[in-house]
């Protein structure tokens, strides 16, 4: 299915934002989904996995999180200073985004990420309405709170209001298979429908193609295999 990959930018809390949008160029509307990047931002794995949507079916968008830090910056400078409620302005800015698009049907809005974005995908998928499932890969950090937020996204996972499905490597240490077992308990605990899917011999980042230490194609594809079956069913 062909795609419309580009850049767009917004302005959130006074600051400049790119934002990777791709959609299907057949008719829609089509459902959509905010995609939050790893630490490394918007690069090919990144751009890539938003035109994977795009081609499956879904407006995709990814918005660039690190906007308010320095052109340049190591990128683990800017994660260490990621505030949680300028991350949930930045999604809030991108469902909007998405929210005006003919093309996408807002009552069908997901949320997915990678690594930092998987932690990220929690949060927003605990704070805002617009998302009714949420897609994880290998979310570490997911007991801390970053900058001004109040709590952790594992401390906020009663407030999901649709399914999730979780991706996770056996040899990862954040988040640990013991962290992924806290993740699936709490759910549970909540009647949260989930799904947690690990993989052995794959660490963190086994999706992360541009990384050939990390990068697992056979945990690559069969996790794709996987989110395209359950959004087709959940979103």
């Amino acid at each position: 299915m062909p795609s419309n990959a580009r850049w767009e930018k917004l302005t959130v809390d006074g600051v400049d934002m790119d934002l990777f949008v791709d959609e299907p160029s057949t008719p829609g509307p089509h459902p959509a989904i905010v995609v939050a990047h790893h630490r490394a931002g918007n690069d090919a794995a990144t751009t890539k996995f938003v035109q994977d949507l795009a081609g499956n079916g879904y407006v995709a968008a990814s918005p660039h999180l690190h906007h308010r830090r320095p052109d340049g910056e190591d990128t683990r400078e800017s994660l260490a200073n990621l505030d949680d409620n300028q991350i949930v302005a930045d999604l809030k800015a991108t469902v909007d985004l998405l929210a005006a698009l003919e093309s996408v049907n807002a009552d069908r809005m997901g949320i997915a990420g990678h690594c930092m974005g998987g932690r990220v995908s929690f949060l927003g998928a605990a704070s805002i309405e617009a998302f009714k499932c949420n897609v994880a890969y290998y979310s570490g950090n997911m007991f801390k709170t970053m900058g001004t937020g109040d709590a952790p996204p594992f401390d906020k996972l009663d407030r999901l209001r649709g399914p999730v499905i979780g991706f996770f490597g056996a040899d990862d240490h954040n988040p640990s298979p013991a962290d992924v077992a806290k993740i699936d308990a709490k759910l549970t605990k909540h009647g949260i429908a989930h799904e947690i899917h690990s993989y052995e011999g794959a660490g963190h980042a086994f999706q992360n193609f541009t990384n050939p230490g990390h990068y697992r194609a056979a945990a690559t594809a069969d996790s794709m295999a996987k989110m395209m079956d359950w959004l087709g069913t959940n979103l």
